[in-house]
């Protein structure tokens, strides 16, 4: 039940953020229309502190951030209290350095890049800072287990987690347009090859939720064979282990 909730949520965050950027998209690439036919001139210095802000913000939110919520998810099947905690702190790992990468990528935008928040770009970027602070404060004052707010907690956990990850990877493609308007230099193989890493991180996501089910398939447990419709583990099965 709660693996349907965070889909059906999943879907509708998506379907937010599209309705609510799409507007918004259509302005920034009007904007940068007359740009495009008379490209300003970016200085060597200028073109590779834009390329490094690209990469730590695509190596934060683009990539350890979406990782840290395979691997924590992962924790979900795993009875080896070793081997849980071991995942547990790989995520806390993973996202600490994204969030340190993102503040970086953050500073370097305010010490060296206009900030007029006239573009979209930027107004996204501006929004993801001020999540991805917040982020990992909720994951620290977590409540015990047991506690009625943890349920209400854990929603904010998951969803904040999962809105930074599909907002930050709209706006690593709006930074990649912007930088093409900007530039007239092509990002094409950039844009496919994150567009490869998007779609095999959303697959891992996906199938995360049926694995377990599809190894269940044609297995006999005693006399009776699990049905397409046996969604549950069956009765004798060891409470798993649980991280704090």
């Amino acid at each position: 039940m709660q693996a349907f909730v965070r889909k059906e949520m999943s879907v509708v965050l998506v379907s937010f953020l599209v309705l609510l950027l799409s507007p918004s998209v259509d302005s920034s690439v009007h904007n940068h229309t007359n740009i495009q036919h008379n490209p300003p001139k970016l200085s060597p210095q200028l073109s590779f502190q834009i390329t490094f802000h690209a990469f730590l913000l695509w190596a934060s939110i683009g990539f350890l951030m979406p990782v840290g919520i395979l691997v924590i998810r992962m924790s979900n099947r795993v009875e080896c209290g070793r081997r849980l905690k071991a995942l547990f702190y790989s995520h806390v790992i993973l996202q600490i350095t994204a969030v340190l990468l993102a503040l970086a990528g953050a500073i370097l935008s305010i010490i060296h890049f206009e900030n007029s928040f006239s573009n979209t770009h930027q107004r996204i970027g501006l929004a993801l800072y001020g999540f991805i602070v917040i982020q990992p404060l909720v994951g620290f004052f977590r409540p015990q287990r047991g506690v009625k707010v943890r349920s209400i907690w854990y929603f904010v956990h998951w969803f904040l987690g999962n809105g930074i990850c599909i907002l930050g990877i709209i706006n690593i493609y709006i930074g990649l347009h912007a930088f093409h308007a900007k530039t007239s230099k092509s990002v094409r193989i950039w844009t496919i090859l994150f567009t490869v890493e998007v779609c095999v991180i959303t697959f891992i996501y996906l199938l995360q939720d049926r694995w377990d089910y599809m190894q269940k398939q044609g297995v006999i447990l005693g006399n009776e064979q699990i049905r397409p419709t046996d969604h549950s583990p069956p009765s004798n099965q060891k409470d798993e282990v649980v991280i704090p």
